[in-house]
């Protein structure tokens, strides 16, 4: 039995929630901190996209736009829509499922198959079903929506239910870099799958397999006195890997519990113009207000480069294809044109699950075949944002003041201009509203999880944008918050946070009960 451990980080200090603005760039970027420290990494590019260069007067309004808030007697223009054009009306159980409402219509068809990818249950080779076959031989779950139910939200498991929703990832250290490239990226941290379990565990196998493990989960509570004569209470988890099929880890391996998050607004993320998230960066606290938000910079696979993390909870993958198909292989074992391995994460040590039937050997090529895998990347681009509810009314706007006088937006920017893009016209230049930087962060010892990803530390998490989190249970009654699903509350997210945001906590801890009820109803606005 292994029990997590976690990691200390440093103190912080409180932070302004104002930062200056730089100058827009385009393709060929250079990383720059906001504060004008520069982070000496190499020129990216930003190949997954193709974009027309934003011009000066236009990056000019982009710049006024963009701007914080500075008056909090009415809802700002455009803010009931969070995802510009694509934003779309609905606030029931299906909110999340939605396609982008700038689509058109003979776009729709692509939507669809690719929902229907989304939802295949996978089964396991040999089948007659041969267009679903190919399961595992180790998985997590049969079906994309098993873990995001709705497009939603995980979920924890219950006591004595085996996990679903929640898979741990896994990583150890290696020396050096295995591209020159990696190795000249300053604070990147080469891993490494452990040598006999891979990138992840998988609790479910194939018939005449073992799963490779089982998840134990039990909570400590942590009382918190808030002022006003309230309280909380935290559950604080205890994982524990039980049943290892194959002997412990490798000492040096680290794991990390993740919750399945949200589906939506993935393509207005990825058209987010990197230097636009750069410019909120100051990985040195030059301006000594205690945020050093880093970016997370990450290998492609395809295209053979360093690129900017953008998706994942420690941002370690750049784009929306690259985390479809880790999903695919990790997660149900299915073999895509970018990770073609048939065995999913099986690794040399598993001679049994690599040798075991594959769904690879007909006319498809890869168990999910480059068209079906199109689809389903589109299908993901195109889930939409939901818009805003009661963006007026007194108490939301009196929430939004205190999310703005405890200095959330250091962190959660309210704002961004997506590209102009020439060929997804559904996330093409849209003022969006994720309360995201995207953005490595050190969140304290509390989240610590010790596993590297990029440049990500152990105690690093990349924002998590806000919009849409007000829908979160209606869409997934059992959905927690955070990475790993422990918060059953907003309020309970909010504690948990530490190292950078430790000094924002203790604001709210210390506001009274009416205004903390205020930022929570503006955050179940979103």
């Amino acid at each position: 039995m292994t029990v997590l451990a976690q990691k200390n980080t440093r103190n912080s200090t409180p932070r302004k929630w104002t930062r200056a603005s730089n100058p827009i760039a385009v393709l060929a970027l250079v990383l720059v901190a906001g504060a004008g420290q520069a982070d000496p990494l190499p020129p990216l590019t930003e190949p997954h996209l193709t974009s027309v260069p934003r011009q000066a007067a236009e990056a000019a309004r982009v710049r006024a736009v963009t701007a914080p808030a500075t008056g909090f007697a009415a809802a700002e223009a455009f803010e009931d829509r969070p995802a510009g054009a694509a934003t779309v009306l609905k606030a029931d159980k299906d909110a999340f499922a939605q396609p982008s409402a700038n689509m058109a219509f003979e776009s729709l068809l692509d939507f669809r198959l690719g929902h229907g990818m989304f939802e295949k249950l996978w089964v396991s080779s040999p089948s007659s079903t041969l267009a679903s076959d190919g399961l595992g031989p180790l998985y997590n779950a049969r079906a994309c929506l098993s873990c995001h139910p709705r497009d939603g939200r995980g979920h924890p498991p219950a006591a004595g239910e085996a996990a679903l929703s929640l898979v741990l990832h896994l990583a150890r250290p290696v020396g050096v870099a295995g591209d020159p490239a990696l190795a000249a990226v300053p604070g990147f941290q080469p891993t490494a799958p452990d040598p006999t379990y891979g990138r992840q565990l998988q609790n479910r196998a194939v018939v005449g397999l073992a799963p490779e493990y089982r998840l134990g989960l039990s909570y400590d509570r942590i009382e918190i006195p808030l002022a006003g004569g309230e309280s909380a209470t935290l559950h604080a988890p205890r994982y524990r890997l039980e049943e290892l099929s194959a002997g412990p880890l490798a000492p040096d391996t680290a794991w990390s519990p993740r919750v399945a998050p949200a589906m939506i607004g993935l393509g207005l993320l990825e058209a987010i113009p990197a230097t636009d998230i750069l410019a909120h960066a100051d990985p040195e606290d030059a301006d000594g207000d205690g945020i050093s938000g880093r970016a997370n910079i990450v290998w492609s696979e395809v295209y053979r480069r360093p690129m900017l993390g953008r998706f994942g909870l420690k941002a370690g993958q750049p784009t929306v294809a690259e985390q479809s198909a880790h999903a695919f292989s990790d997660d149900i074992g299915i073999s895509t044109p970018l990770f073609p391995a048939a065995w999913g994460d099986c690794t040399a040590a598993q001679p049994e699950c690599r040798g075991a039937p594959h769904g690879d050997g007909d006319a498809r090529g890869q168990e999910i075949d480059a068209e079906a895998f199109g689809k389903l990347v589109y299908y993901s681009r195109n889930l939409a944002v939901p818009a805003r509810r009661d963006s007026g009314t007194p108490e939301v706007l009196r929430g939004k003041q205190v999310f703005y006088d405890t200095g959330c937006p250091a962190c959660h920017v309210p704002k961004f201009v997506t590209h102009r893009l020439e060929d997804r016209p559904e996330q093409s230049f849209q003022l969006i509203w994720p309360y995201s930087d995207m953005l490595l962060h050190d969140m304290g010892p509390g989240l610590a999880d010790d596993l590297v990803e990029g440049r990500a530390t152990g105690a690093e998490w990349r924002t998590a944008p806000l919009w849409g989190i007000g829908l979160t249970r209606t869409v997934e009654p059992r959905a927690g918050f955070l990475h790993d699903g422990r918060a059953r509350s907003l309020l309970e997210a909010i504690l948990w946070h530490g190292g950078e945001a430790q000094p924002h906590r203790d604001r709210v801890i210390a506001l009274s009960p009416a205004d903390r009820s205020a930022l929570v109803r503006f955050l179940e606005s979103l």
